[in-house]
């Protein structure tokens, strides 16, 4: 098996379990679940779910520039919500972050998320 690489960078939060940021593997990265918390305070970015998935962006970009990449690397991406009537909003935003071809995706409605988030992403990336 290839080699794993741990990516962490202090301009996404800090880990608040048992995992790491990301793991790359070979090319891939595997990235862990964000939440909206602000890296310097490692509290919720807002209330609003807009301030919320634009604060997950931008954690999931600092990690994927700490693995030698960025967003338009991510090859699959889930994205979870507490309200699946946000997906509009998520698929308008998401456009302000990604280029075409756009990643694999997959939308899925929870009844929670740690925090109190209302919105968690995960995904990988090939560099």
């Amino acid at each position: 098996m290839a080699e794993k690489v741990i990516i962490a960078t202090d301009k996404a939060p800090a880990a608040i379990g048992t995992y790491s940021q990301a793991v790359k593997v070979g090319s891939t990265v595997y990235l862990s679940g964000q939440i909206p918390l602000v890296p310097a305070t490692m509290a919720l970015a807002g209330d609003d779910f807009e301030t919320q998935v634009v604060q997950v962006f931008e954690n999931l970009k600092a990690v994927c520039q700490a693995a030698g990449g960025d967003l338009n690397d991510i090859v699959k991406l889930n994205i979870y919500m507490v309200d699946l009537a946000n997906f509009a909003k998520v698929n308008e935003l998401m456009g302000r972050y990604f280029q075409q071809p756009y990643p694999a995706r997959a939308a899925i409605g929870i009844n929670q998320l740690p925090k109190g988030a209302q919105v968690e992403m995960d995904g990988v990336a090939e560099l």
